[in-house]
């Protein structure tokens, strides 16, 4: 059995231009780039073109990767950085589509019966929309923490702020998050 090249031996191939080395970078991090992409903008095709478009200044900038950080941190810096120049690019308001179970970013919750699987349908329906209302500053810790999988030293590296201001960011957001979500939750 052939053991799969690590992110360093794929990145230093790519850095020596080899394409097919850059591809299986994005094949093995495009799902997880377009999910918390998808949790900054709320919209599946402005989630995929930001993401396409952080692949390709990743490429781009490859030469500038510092092998001592994580690739998924880096990554998800320009993701972030990607996605908030989409939503610059977009209306001053932020349209929450309706299809948000579409897109497959929601995590399933087995085989619940038809009142239990509503619920948790409109559940996750409030917290996204909830998350989308948060002022970017705080949804980027928050997405990258909670949806991305990220440390607090990797969310501090890949915004480039200090490792207190995300813990302090993460805090008002979640605690914002509480305040929005009291009442509406306990309803369902």
């Amino acid at each position: 059995m052939i053991a799969r090249p690590t992110d360093y031996e794929l990145i230093a191939a790519a850095q020596q231009g080899s394409r097919s080395a850059y591809g299986e970078l994005v094949r093995l991090y495009r799902d997880s780039v377009v999910g918390v992409v998808y949790r900054m903008c709320g919209s599946l095709p402005t989630a995929e073109e930001a993401a396409q478009e952080a692949f390709l200044r990743a490429w781009q900038h490859l030469s500038g990767y510092q092998p001592g950080h994580p690739f998924r941190a880096w990554i998800f810096r320009i993701a972030i950085n990607a996605a908030l120049d989409a939503l610059r690019r977009e209306k001053p308001t932020l349209a929450i589509g309706d299809d948000a179970d579409n897109e497959g970013w929601l995590p399933a919750d087995g085989d619940p019966g038809p009142e239990e699987a509503l619920e948790s349908k409109q559940r996750a329906e409030l917290v996204r929309k909830a998350v989308l209302r948060l002022p970017a500053p705080y949804r980027a810790p928050l997405v990258l923490r909670e949806y991305g999988g990220l440390s607090y030293a990797e969310i501090a590296a890949a915004l480039g702020i200090p490792l207190g201001t995300v813990m302090s960011r993460l805090n008002t957001a979640r605690g914002q998050l509480t305040r929005s979500l009291a009442g509406l939750l306990e309803v369902l």
